[in-house]
């Protein structure tokens, strides 16, 4: 497969400190691993959804890929423009042209309107066909509301010439509804078995998280690797909801960039913080980046997927993230996930 720029939400750093100072660039934090598949690969991650916390799935994620997997994991951040913070529910970011150098794109957005400058780098990224990962929210990433804005067609309820905007276009689906009610109903996911053999599946099983479902029909060409099975309560061997059907909830397709190559594409409508502390659902998502990265050849079903320094993630919720945290307080191997 032709060699793509990985874009992920990332502090920067070094082999040894992978942090960079935050005064080269507020909005990130980069990790940088020095031996495995993904060594001289870079993955740019963004994070900005209001939700699901991932503003500590992205980084918990990107440590992984890096130390265990040797990829510079470069992790960007909407914060708040006046003190720095990270605010998940801002559009504000800068420094995307990292996307110039990415082999992967990892999105965690919600209905973010960022400048046309930094949309611009997200749009060439695209042109190029640069393999893609949408977690949960990244269906409805973007919500540009500004009428003179450039990119007005990558909205999530456009519904001429784009239909669905980035999320169907790109990742198979867009906002649709929720499926499933959170904080009380968990989901099981189903693993297909005629995609027993698909290199994202290798070694995962057991696979339950904590989010609630998400109503997708993915668009024609996408392949599901899994189901979601509904469940009533919040432990893994909770009763199935007897008046829910199985949903898709991770599949995998691909795009056609504007300049004719075509990009890999792994999407999951789940991934909030504490569906990583799952290990089938780490292991599938681990799988996911190595294959849209074009390692699939590489993947063991049993690499090493255990978290890089402290991960203590916080119960999802609206206004539910941790308070006066900086990317930078992100920075290095062993800061805890979040800042308490």
């Amino acid at each position: 497969m032709a060699k793509y720029a990985v874009i992920v939400l990332v502090a920067v750093g070094c082999l040894i400190n992978p942090a960079v100072s935050a005064a080269q660039n507020p909005h990130l934090v980069v990790y940088k691993g020095d031996k495995g598949p993904g060594s001289g690969k870079h993955i740019v991650w963004l994070a900005g959804d209001h939700e699901y916390r991932g503003e500590e799935s992205l980084p918990a994620l990107a440590r992984i890929l890096a130390k265990h997997h040797g990829f510079k994991c470069s992790v960007f951040f909407t914060t708040d423009p006046k003190t720095g913070f990270i605010e998940p529910g801002s559009s504000n970011i800068s420094g995307l042209d990292a996307l110039k150098t990415a082999d992967l794109l990892v999105v965690f957005l919600r209905f973010q309107d960022f400048p046309d400058d930094q949309m611009q780098h997200i749009v060439d990224y695209l042109a190029r066909g640069g393999p893609v990962i949408g977690y949960r929210t990244a269906t409805h990433a973007f919500q540009i509301k500004r009428p003179d804005a450039k990119f007005l067609k990558y909205t999530w309820n456009q519904a001429e010439g784009y239909p669905g905007g980035f999320g169907r276009q790109i990742l198979g689906e867009t906002w649709v509804s929720h499926y499933g009610r959170n904080h009380e109903q968990s989901s099981r996911l189903l693993l297909q078995a005629d995609q027993a053999r698909h290199p994202i599946l290798r070694g995962v099983k057991d696979v339950w998280v904590q989010s609630g479902g998400y109503t997708a029909d993915p668009i024609e060409g996408s392949h599901i690797l899994a189901l979601g099975q509904i469940l009533n309560g919040m432990t893994a061997d909770s009763p199935p909801a007897e008046d829910k059907k199985t949903l898709p909830v991770a599949w995998y397709r691909s795009y056609q960039g504007a300049f004719g190559k075509s990009g890999r594409v792994f999407t999951t409508t789940h991934g909030a913080s504490e569906d990583l502390l799952n290990e089938g659902f780490r292991r599938m998502v681990v799988n996911a980046t190595l294959w849209a990265a074009g390692l699939e050849a590489r993947i063991r079903p049993t690499s090493d997927i255990s978290f890089v320094g402290p991960f203590n993630p916080s119960t999802y919720s609206f206004e539910g993230f941790v308070k006066e945290m900086k990317p930078s307080d992100l920075a290095g191997w062993d800061s805890p996930i979040p800042k308490r």
